[in-house]
Order: structure tokens, then sequence, then C-alpha cells
């Protein structure tokens, strides 16, 4: 059984293609990657079947011992590994780039006030602290209308009341609650549910509180986590540290963008929601430091690249940041920071896996996805890790 996601695999594999444009007079190489005409890659190019079995229902035992598939973009080989060994891919003076967010319990249960309905509500993103206002999703949404109030717990200690509707299905919410913020956010910790992805098929439970997050996690404000840093382990982190090679975190608070469907035919007209990044000075440094010392960067997921990508110099640095992203990136598109990339397994047409094909180029993504299905390799948010090489 498959799970069919509008895609077919070409059956012809793309031409190598070398584009040249004009830019104020100057020849200039724009891209060369293999594409289906690389300066119109149309979401249809992004279809393939995906067998509903390989998409993971819960993450490997021990966090490091998913399985990695190593893919060289140079050469187009491709290995077979665990993901612990991934200390055997980088050296000394290498520096891993990780995003710290962390994923906050964003999907409560309420009951409508009167009728007593059920109502799912998916917090995405505080917009007011002191007026405990927040951007949300309601589930059955044509139920919802301005002016209703929520009931949440089984004592009814946090009421919410509508105040706008955003999109069919968005909603603000204004939280009517008389403790501290502290005591606020304590509340929703307690009735709140990890914000695991419903196409995994099952409940979530007390696993997942700890699993759906990485070690890496310190700043709140995530609603998906950075699934590539979830393969790493406190102690393959130590390993690698032992080794000579460093880590260095920046934020980005993934939101649910991450699993939006792209809906137009034409790439260029997708619009990326809006992500918070933060890159301090010190990782700046760190990354520039490495690239000058011809040294392995390495974005340890999506998230990582995207925020890194948003940030750039004209020089190709990493620069200080703090503010907001909604950087779409497809191929074709020219890296500027790191040298490799670790990621998971991604779905067909989905945002995460058009970048994947960005940096590793399409036909050689599409020739390691067409060996991870027939090798079942797992997908998803908690499946397995791809590491993408020069």
């Amino acid at each position: 059984m498959s799970i069919v996601y509008n895609f077919i695999y070409l059956l012809t594999r793309p031409s190598e293609c070398i584009i040249f444009a004009n830019l104020s007079g100057v020849n200039a190489i724009i891209s060369r990657h293999l594409f289906p005409n690389p300066l119109f890659m149309k979401l249809s190019h992004f279809k393939f079947n995906l067998p509903v079995d390989l998409i993971a229902e819960r993450p490997a035992y021990n966090r490091d011992e998913s399985r990695l598939m190593v893919v060289y973009k140079k050469t187009g080989n491709i290995e077979h590994k665990m993901f612990k060994d991934i200390l055997g891919y980088f050296d000394d003076g290498d520096v891993m780039v990780v995003n710290n967010t962390k994923v906050f319990p964003a999907r409560l249960y309420g009951t409508k006030e009167k009728t007593g309905a059920r109502i799912e509500v998916f917090l995405l993103r505080e917009l007011n602290r002191d007026a405990r206002l927040w951007d949300v999703l309601v589930d059955p949404a044509r139920k919802i209308r301005i002016g209703n109030k929520l009931y949440f717990g089984e004592d009814e200690n946090l009421v919410a009341e509508v105040i706008d509707n955003t999109t069919s299905r968005g909603r603000t919410l204004r939280f009517l609650f008389d403790g501290t913020y502290d005591e606020f956010k304590k509340t929703i910790e307690s009735l709140g549910e990890t914000p695991l992805p419903k196409l995994i098929g099952r409940p979530v439970d007390k696993e997942d509180k700890e699993r759906y997050q990485t070690v890496f996690a310190k700043r709140e404000g995530a609603v998906a986590a950075p699934t590539a840093g979830m393969h790493f382990s406190r102690e393959l982190v130590k390993r690698l540290e032992i080794k000579g090679v460093g880590f260095t975190e920046i934020t980005l608070h993934a939101g649910l963008g991450n699993f939006r469907n792209v809906d137009v035919e034409d790439l260029s007209k997708h619009k990326m929601d809006s992500e918070e990044f933060i890159i301090e000075e010190k990782t700046a440094n760190l990354v520039n430091k490495a690239k000058e010392n011809n040294k392995r960067v390495c974005a340890i997921g999506t998230t990582t690249m995207r925020a890194m990508e948003s940030s750039v110099s004209i020089t190709g640095k990493l620069k200080p940041f703090e503010g907001w992203t909604n950087k779409f990136i497809y191929p074709p598109y020219k890296f500027n920071v790191a040298s490799s990339m670790v990621s998971n397994f991604h779905l067909p047409q989905s945002t995460l896996m058009m970048m994947v094909a960005a940096y590793a180029g399409f036909d050689l993504l599409m020739k390691a996805y067409k060996i991870a299905i027939r090798e079942k390799y797992r997908f998803f948010t908690y499946g397995d890790a791809m590491l993408i090489l020069d």
C-alpha cells in the first residue's frame, strides 16, 4: 500500500545543465545541477510514491542508532551507515551548527461554551505576553466564531475568548487567566500535548515529550521539532567534541509551515510562513573562522540551513541577526555557508525536500530517495537521516 502525493518519479533522468545569464553585460554561471530545466522547477517534479509503512511512527530506540545514508555530491556515491558513524566523517576544526529551539506543548483540547463541543486548539505563536494573546488554529473551525469562549482542563481553570478570525482555520485568542505569566505557562504545560504531526498515526504518549525534542533544546518557541538534530545523543556529541569537532547554535522557531502543502505548480509563487530566528555573534565568528580555515561547516537540518542562508553578507560570510525569515529555498540555489548537511528523509512535494534537493542536486536526491525506499529507510519526523558531503 502506498501514500500517493500526486507524484510520479521522472521516467527519464534529466540531463546535466549549465545555465548562463547576462547580468549587466557580464556572463555568469548561475547554476550547475542535474535538473529538468533548472530555471523552472515545478511542484510536480517532486512527486513520488511513498509506502505508508516507511513513515516512522516511533524513533530509533537509541537516538544515534537510526540509519544514516551518506551521499557524496561530487561523485554521486552513496554509503549506508548508522548515525553514530557520522563520527568518521568529521575532523578537528570542523563545525556543526545546530538549532537549539525547544518545542512546547502546543496542542490543547477544550470545550465550547454552552454546546460543550470538543475543540482542538493549536497554539502557533504568542502575540502579546501581557494580554495573553495567541495566534492559533482551531478544529473544527466552522463552530468557532468571534466572541465564543473555550474552556480547558477538567475544572475549566483556563478560559480563552475568540477575538478575531485570521484565516479559514486561524483565530486570535485571548486567554483569561488571573495568575502570573509563569503560572500561565505552567498551566499550558500541564494541559498541552506534544504537537506530534498527525500523519504519525498513533496517539501521543509520555515518550514523545522527550523524544520529540533534541538534546540541544533550550529556547522555547517551536511547534515543530528540528528533526535532524534528534539523531544526536549526548554521548555522540561528547565523542565528536573530543575529536575536535565544534558545536555552535542558532535558534529558529519552526512552525506549522513546515507541514503546509504547496498548492501552486509554479514554485516561485509559493509563500513560506515567517519564522523567528537568532544568530549570535559567537556563532557567526566560529562558522566564518572554520570557512577561512577550509574546515567543514555542517548544517544540522533544514531549519539551521534556512537561518544561515537568511543572514549572509555579499562576501558569503555568516552575519549575526535577530528577526524573521520567510526564505524559500528550492532548486536552483547557490548556498553560501554550509559545506555539508544532515537532514531527514522528507515527504514528497514538501518544502523540506525541495531545500535538500537544492543542496544535493535534484537528480542525485531523487536517486537517493529511490534507493532509500528500496532499502526500507524510514521517512518523516521520526525517520532516518542523510548526510550530504561534497
